[in-house]
């Protein structure tokens, strides 16, 4: 009697199951039954479809349409929230409305839903860019460069091994054949040493490299293959390894692109912004410094290209799903690693920027040198330069600041900080084989266009108080001010080719253009007061108006 009832349940159970199946099927079938009900074939006694709307008239998304929107929305403070990207384009656009609006909206939708997608080339007759590229002032041909002038020789014994650049630990234990640099064409190497390779005295890389423009392709495109967590700062940046054994530092977006910094926030508690690292590297190379290392936006999947790649068990211990079902994260880090400060996707997407890495300091050396001009890092007491007047006297009788081109390497830096708005340069790096006459390196911008409607005039105190810089700057920067060759215009087309644009809100844009103003009314003051010959140091090997040499 028993095995009978049970059999009679598990046949009752395998009828319920049928029934729920067969239900499941028609609620799936019954609506294309009514659309091909509906199309009008001889026969049909339905009811004419409904006129097209008007092609400027708004049309309800498809449910997988709006699915795909969602996963590339997010809350403020974790992702970009879907309100502000709108925003961020309504600004950046004008705010058309109408048919224009319609054609905005559908272009943006079209990014959110393919953001690999190639972009379709800009139209010929809106090219201020390239013909900025093409001015005088961007040909003017480097020095002759000697070996010793160069970061690598190609026909040294360097060798590209592929498991010692993913593990730098690593030691060749199996005698290994690896392929030396100078036994094979440079065509065959990743786009990351290709940009290593090119790195010499003046210059991280060349005005016209191909393979920087390749590199960011990479960048956005390459699979990750391996993530862990940088150590050191104080807020969370992650290494991310490559396919092809490249490396890069992911910062995630933790604002939003109209947020500002809030005025209570001291500069050194302020949040590290994404996309500032990125508009640093496109400003940088528009003000021909190149001394920003690549740096691309990036969509990336907290599922499968963190969470499930990582080898860090401290970052993997770290994520976890919200109440609103979205994968979150936070790591481990001095400020903002925590679950109230988590970096949460919709449901696992989040974006972020990444910045390509310069040579191992096992292969190239690095020398890390306190900026002159360092803040306090304190919330009451003053740093010396901010109380002393004559602070920059005294440092042009010191090493290095008192003989070379650092003084006015620092001059760069201090106009590329005020641009930016970034007031956290408190050591820069150089690379130790070329000493002290070489560049400075650009690195860690994070803390730029963090307020568009304040201008920081502390971050030109160097400039006013040295009244030096280099000729070169100061016609570019002169030349950036023309309405043809606007620095806002400037940014805006070139931040356009990244893949998570718009990088900008517009009004960080248009404060480009205001301290720009300010930058050369401070030399012009300079002028004045101290004569064009003791401010503009001519770093011309030739008069401007004649160079025409590519490099």
């Amino acid at each position: 009697m028993k095995m009978l009832l049970v059999r009679k349940f598990r046949v009752l159970i395998l009828m319920v199951f049928l029934v729920a199946c067969t239900m499941h099927i028609m609620i799936d079938l019954l609506p294309r039954l009514e659309r091909r009900g509906t199309e009008g074939r001889p026969g049909c006694s339905c009811p004419p479809p409904a006129a097209a709307p008007p092609r400027g008239a708004p049309r309800w998304p498809s449910k997988h349409t709006l699915r795909i929107l969602q996963d590339f929305s997010a809350e403020p403070g974790s992702n970009l929230s879907s309100q502000s990207r709108e925003a961020a384009e309504r600004a950046a656009g004008g705010g058309g409305g109408g048919a224009g609006g319609g054609g905005a909206a559908a272009a943006r939708t079209r990014r959110l839903i393919a953001p690999g997608a190639p972009r379709p080339p800009p139209p010929a007759a809106a090219a201020p860019l390239a013909a900025l590229f093409q001015h005088p002032l961007y040909r003017a041909a480097l020095p002759p460069l000697a070996d010793g002038d160069l970061l690598f020789n190609v026909n040294s014994d360097i060798r590209f091994n592929p498991r010692a650049a993913e593990q730098p630990e690593w030691q060749n234990e199996d005698n290994e054949e690896f392929l030396p640099t100078g036994e094979t064409s440079i065509d065959s190497y990743p786009n990351w040493l290709k940009f290593h390779i090119g790195i010499n005295r003046y210059e991280l890389y060349s005005r016209h490299n191909p393979a920087i423009e390749a590199l960011l392709q990479d960048l956005v495109s390459q699979k990750i293959t391996s993530v862990a967590m940088k150590s050191g700062g104080t807020q969370l940046k992650l290494i991310m390894t490559f396919q092809n054994y490249g490396q890069a530092l992911f910062k995630p977006m933790k604002q939003t692109r109209e947020q500002e910094t809030p005025p209570d926030f001291f500069y050194f508690s302020d949040y590290e912004r994404h996309n500032a690292e990125i508009a640093a590297f496109h400003l940088d190379r528009i003000l021909d410094f190149r001394r920003v290392p690549p740096v691309a936006g990036r969509l990336v999947n907290m599922t499968r290209e963190i969470r499930d790649v990582t080898r860090d068990k401290k970052l993997w211990r770290t994520f976890f799903i919200s109440p609103a079902n979205n994968i979150c994260f936070y790591g481990e880090c001095s400020y903002y690693c925590s679950t109230e400060h988590a970096l949460c996707g919709k449901p696992d997407q989040i974006e972020g920027s990444l910045a390509a890495f310069l040579p191992d300091l096992s292969l190239a050396k690095r020398k890390t040198w306190r900026n002159p001009w360092r803040r306090s890092y304190h919330k009451r007491k003053k740093a010396e330069w901010e109380v002393d007047p004559d602070y920059c006297e005294e440092v042009k009788q010191t090493p290095p600041y008192d003989s070379g081109t650092r003084i006015l390497d620092i001059m760069d830096m201090t106009v590329f900080d005020f641009l930016m708005g970034n007031m956290d340069r408190h050591h820069y790096e150089t690379f130790e084989k070329f000493g002290n006459e070489t560049f400075i390196i650009h690195l860690d911008n994070g803390r730029g266009f963090g307020k568009y409607s304040h201008d920081e005039l502390s971050i030109l105190v160097p400039l006013n108080q040295c009244c030096r810089i280099r000729k070169s700057t100061y016609l570019r920067l002169q030349l950036l001010a023309k309405e043809e060759y606007k620095l806002s215009l400037l940014m805006k087309e070139s931040l356009l080719k990244d893949k998570i644009a718009p990088i900008l809100y517009q009004p960080h844009l248009e404060a480009m253009d205001r301290r720009l103003r300010i930058v050369l009314k401070a030399v012009s003051d300079c002028i004045e007061k101290d004569g064009y010959d003791n401010v503009v140091e001519n770093d011309f090997n030739t008069d401007v108006n004649t160079v025409t040499t590519e490099r």
